[in-house]
Parts: structure tokens; C-alpha cells; sequence
């Protein structure tokens, strides 16, 4: 199987030996992150530094003039990837021959929340989730389309993986995260993660919901929660917190929303992308799933890309429902964790790697490299050149 390792412009920017340490792994690609959120990161290999704060989310490149006026536009990096960080490493790992695809995360942006606080989700109590732009809003999701065509097809790239390109919601690391005294779980998560900004309360209201009335529905439905009592878990729950009707109605508004979101960012990428080149999302199959590995049907997103990204640190069982629909072009890549510190299992990469052929992957990505010890590396190696 072909493998991609995950990298950032600053593992490879100001690190000569960077390109040639990736291509010895034996990865025959990279997926290098163009548009990226805040993050820091360690860098235990690179010769000026060991940790990159990058304070908000930014691209990793030189703005276009397709932003010029608006209002809603990316904000170029600061002194962690200033200037074209991303085509500086981007040419670095052209020319020690792996191939490069672009790694773009949208629906993924606090500072945009901080400056407009109008495009964020808000839920049922009226509390404000900045890190989760509203994929709801006209002028939010004019941005995401744009962003997704100029942040993937950067010269050079032969592909992207777009992350985040659907809802986000509660569940989020956000600074010294407090959150997790309570078990949520699938049922709450989703239900802490519904909308009620004016425009969500109006796609509610084409789907015969009046938006005060649900918002009340919703927090009575979290109370049992709150109170501690067990979430048993998925949409079941959900349909007997909330009600069957009103459940279904949340749902057709936020698939379809999502859904056209996701056809109209692809075919912006393929309208602005030389042929051949490549479009995966970063996927998850449970469809009323929130967050960075966007909630799906199946069948529905592969006629629209050409493939997703299914996390399978936790197991491979997430590609089931992506295989069963697939075609034999269809690329389904295994994204598995080889940084021990991070809950990956680098030891056991060749073992998982074959558990995830079994369940139809045809590519592997590792996350990630630029993050992991000599000694995960060493295990990468060993697995990669196993193969």
C-alpha cells in the first residue's frame, strides 16, 4: 500500500535534512499542511528550534487576491511560517522525490471566532463555540469553498486532503480544555453541538421546527445527562432524548447542509486543479458526527471525491461502511497514529497496516512525522520496508 506521512512546512523549512530523513521511512508521499489551525508543536529533530507556536489559524502560504474587500478572509501566518513556509517545503520534498499533496483544514478557525463572533456555531443556551464556524451561513461558506480551492491547489501539489470541510462542534482541545466531567457521549455530543444561530433557525424552520421551541427541547433533553444518568449511546438516544420527529428534522437540515457544502468545496478544488489531481476528505461514516474527520454517508462522498481519510488508530472497523461503497478507483487511506506519546502504536504499525488492507484500504497516512521520536521513526522505517 502506498503510504503518505503527514508534515508541517516547519518540520522542513530551515532543515536541509529534513526531505531526505521523510523519503528513508520509505513513504512514497507527503501531505503538507497549507491551511492549518493553531497548534503547538514539538520539532525534535530541527536545527533552530524544538517548539513551533502557531497562534491561530492560518495559511501557510502568501494570501491570494481573491480575498481582496471581504470581509471573511484567511490570515497569513506569523513568524512560525512567515512567507511561503509551505512552498519553501513543498519544493525541498519534490526534490528528494516524494510526492506532495496538500493538507487543508477549514471549518477549524478560533481567531475567526474571536473577530466575527457572528459565524460560530452557538447552542442550545446560547453559549458561542468560536473554534466551529457556522458551515451554515452563506458568507462562512463561501469562505470554506474559496479557501479549499486556493489552500489545495498550490503549485506543484498533486492532490489534497481537506479536513474539517462539515459541521464542528463541542468536542474540541481548546486551550486547557475543561470539559470532559461529564459523559456525554454520542447522544449528548450531537445535542451540544446543534446550531441555533439565525441561520440554522431558519433551515429549522423549513423542516416544520420552530428554533425556540427546539432549543428548549434540547436542553430538557440534556438533562438527564447533566444529572449524570448513561448515555447508552448513538443516534437511538438521540431520537428518545429529543423526540423521534424533531431528531430526524435536526438531521435533514444539518446532512443536507453539510452535504452541499462538501460538493460545492470539491468541485471548486477540481474547477482550479490541473487533471489528475487528486481530492480526499479527511471522513467519518457515522453521518451525525462532528469535527475534524467530517460525518458522512458513504455512498454519498465518494461520488463526490475521489476517496477519504478514515482514522483507524482506535481500529480499522471505521472502513467498513467506505469499502462497501467503493469503487475500484476509490482510494480509502488508513490514517493510524505512529507517535508513541501521542496514543500511537508504532511497534505494531505493520500489523495494523494489514488489519486495514483487510477492511479495504488502499493507502496508509502516518500522523505524524514531523512529531515523532527517532524511535517511532525507527519502528516506521522497519514496517514501511517490510511491506
Amino acid at each position: 500500500m502506498k503510504a503518505s506521512a503527514f508534515v508541517y512546512p516547519w518540520d522542513v523549512a530551515g532543515d536541509p535534512q529534513a526531505p531526505a530523513r521523510i523519503a528513508a521511512l520509505g513513504v512514497e508521499q507527503v501531505t503538507l499542511a497549507s491551511a492549518y489551525h493553531s497548534t503547538r508543536a514539538l520539532t525534535p529533530r530541527h536545527p533552530r528550534h524544538r517548539i513551533v507556536t502557531a497562534e491561530y489559524a492560518a495559511v501557510l502560504y502568501p494570501v491570494g487576491n481573491r480575498w481582496a474587500g471581504r470581509g471573511l478572509r484567511p490570515y497569513p501566518a506569523g513568524r512560525w511560517a512567515a512567507g511561503d513556509a509551505y512552498g519553501e517545503a513543498a519544493g525541498a520534498l519534490s526534490a528528494a522525490g516524494l510526492e506532495v499533496h496538500t493538507w487543508v483544514v477549514l471549518a477549524h478557525n478560533s481567531r475567526m471566532g474571536a473577530e466575527h463572533p457572528d459565524t460560530s456555531v452557538v447552542n442550545a443556551y446560547g453559549d458561542r463555540y468560536p473554534w466551529a464556524p457556522c458551515v451554515a451561513q452563506p458568507a462562512t461558506r463561501a469562505y470554506l469553498v474559496d479557501l479549499a480551492a486556493e489552500a489545495a491547489v498550490r503549485p506543484g501539489a498533486r492532490g489534497t486532503e481537506l479536513e474539517s470541510l462539515g459541521w464542528y462542534g463541542l468536542q474540541h482541545l481548546h486551550a486547557h480544555d475543561k470539559t470532559a466531567g461529564v459523559g456525554l457521549g454520542d447522544a449528548g455530543q450531537y445535542l451540544m453541538s446543534l446550531c441555533f444561530c439565525p441561520a440554522c433557525r431558519t433551515g429549522y424552520g423549513e423542516q416544520g421546527l420552530d428554533g425556540d421551541e427546539l432549543a428548549a427541547a434540547v436542553r430538557d433533553a440534556l438533562e438527564p445527562l447533566w444529572r449524570g444518568a448513561a448515555d447508552d449511546g448513538g443516534w437511538p438516544t438521540v431520537g428518545k432524548l429529543l423526540g423521534e420527529d424533531r431528531a430526524a428534522a435536526t438531521r435533514a437540515w444539518r446532512d443536507t447542509t453539510a452535504r452541499t457544502l462538501q460538493e460545492q468545496a470539491v468541485a471548486a478544488v477540481r474547477a482550479a486543479a490541473p487533471d489528475g489531481f487528486q481530492v480526499l476528505l479527511h471522513a467519518d461514516p457515522v453521518p451525525y458526527h462532528c469535527g475534524a474527520n467530517a460525518g458522512v454517508d458513504p455512498a454519498h462522498i465518494l461520488s463526490v471525491a475521489d476517496g477519504v481519510v478514515v482514522p483507524c488508530t482506535a481500529g480499522p472497523a471505521l472502513l467498513t461502511p467506505f469499502a462497501e461503497q467503493a469503487r475500484t478507483e476509490t482510494v480509502l487511506a488508513a490514517n493510524l497514529t505512529v507517535v508513541s506519546g501521542m496514543g500511537g502504536s508504532p511497534d505494531t504499525l505493520a500489523a495494523d497496516a494489514t488489519r486495514a488492507r483487510a477492511r479495504g484500504a488502499t493507502e496508509l497516512r502516518l500522523y505524524h512525522v514531523g512529531l515523532a521520536s527517532d524511535g517511532d521513526l525507527a519502528a516506521v522505517r522497519g514496517a514501511l520496508a517490510a511491506r
